[in-house]
């Protein structure tokens, strides 16, 4: 498989970046950290925006090495901004048709972008004229407009609000299913990368503390150590029926079945995320109880993260869920690697 590989030195006055990385160019690969750690130099680096010491090699392309870098005109990268930066004298149309322009030969269904976004009816408008949300969506359209290799994205959702934001989100996923370009999406917010991305890099003070699978990552106990309220379990389910008088969606996965409080979806996939505060734990199966959502677990591992509170890794079948629980329970418990659980998780708990 191909790779984008990372060698990124970049040393300025009270910060060093200093990565080294190897990142698929399938799917979407998110950058989480807290802000002033790295994520948009990283980025600028890729596209040839940021001079550094540095090697960036897209599969058998050299765009940057000790002895070439080639300019950011000739990366063949389509970038989105926090701001949508659309030209205010072109309509959305225009901005499309400039983008699509300066693609290097290649032919962009603009039409078929416009239908994926649902900027279709908005086509005629001028960019001062739209929310925010349809600004940075044709700001992502006008990217991939320059049919680029690789889409970079620095924090789309950071200057919309809640509203706006869960407006945008079914946006990125469709991104996320339609795309056969790599995605690196940069966010402070994980739960917006937990709704769209395959791998995950934890960037921290300029330095790489974690890498690799999204739900492997995002379980991991030394990674969380600091703020346990981030660990969180993604599972991609199948949606198999709908509870009309209860409002209720049935999902199925490789560890069972969920019944989660949401609109009945209109895809045969749903993506969920579970807090590790949201998901109990019992050695007996529960009865005459309001969570609906009762599954055997195997404790696979028990790790103590502080603060009076404990990450336990559970197997679910062949799925992996990850508790949180305090130390008084998990000793009242006699929690240990091997020990047969049952996992308790709120039906309102589950985020889609």
């Amino acid at each position: 498989m191909s790779t984008l590989d990372l060698n990124c030195r970049l040393q300025r006055s009270g910060f060093c970046l200093d990565v080294a990385l190897s990142l698929p160019l399938t799917g979407v690969t998110g950058v989480y950290g807290p802000s002033g750690c790295g994520k948009t130099t990283l980025l600028r680096i890729i596209a040839g925006l940021e001079s550094s010491d540095s090697s960036v090699n897209f599969g058998d392309q050299v765009w940057q090495s000790p002895e070439q870098f080639l300019e950011p005109h000739k990366r063949s990268v389509g970038y989105v901004f926090q701001q949508p930066g659309l030209f205010s004298y072109l309509s959305v149309r225009g901005n499309l048709e400039y983008a699509r322009k300066r693609a290097a030969g290649q032919s962009t269904d603009i039409a078929a972008l416009s239908e994926l976004l649902g900027i279709s009816k908005l086509m005629e408008r001028m960019p001062d004229t739209l929310s925010g949300g349809e600004q940075q969506r044709v700001a992502i359209a006008r990217a991939l407009a320059s049919g680029p290799q690789i889409l970079l994205m620095d924090e789309p959702l950071a200057s919309l609000d809640a509203a706006r934001k869960t407006e945008f989100l079914p946006y990125l996923q469709s991104l996320h299913d339609e795309l056969s370009i790599p995605v690196i999406y940069v966010s402070h917010a994980i739960d917006e990368i937990a709704r769209i991305a395959d791998n995950l890099v934890v960037l921290h003070e300029g330095s790489v503390v974690a890498e690799g699978a999204l739900s492997s990552v995002l379980s991991s106990a030394n990674l969380f150590r600091s703020d346990v309220s981030l660990a969180r379990t993604v599972i991609d389910a199948q949606v198999s029926g709908f509870e009309a008088d209860d409002g209720l969606t049935i999902l199925r996965f490789d560890g069972g079945e969920l019944l989660v409080t949401m609109p009945q979806p209109d895809t045969e996939c749903v993506r969920l995320q579970i807090a590790a505060s949201d998901i109990s734990l019992t050695l007996v199966e529960q009865s005459d109880t309001s969570i609906l959502n009762i599954l055997p677990a195997q404790v696979a591992a028990v790790d103590e993260v502080g603060s009076g509170r404990v990450l336990v890794t559970l197997l679910v079948g062949s799925s992996q869920l990850v508790a949180q629980v305090s130390s008084r329970s998990a000793q009242q418990l006699r929690l240990a690697e091997g020990l047969q659980v049952y996992a308790q998780i709120k039906g309102v708990a589950v985020l889609a």
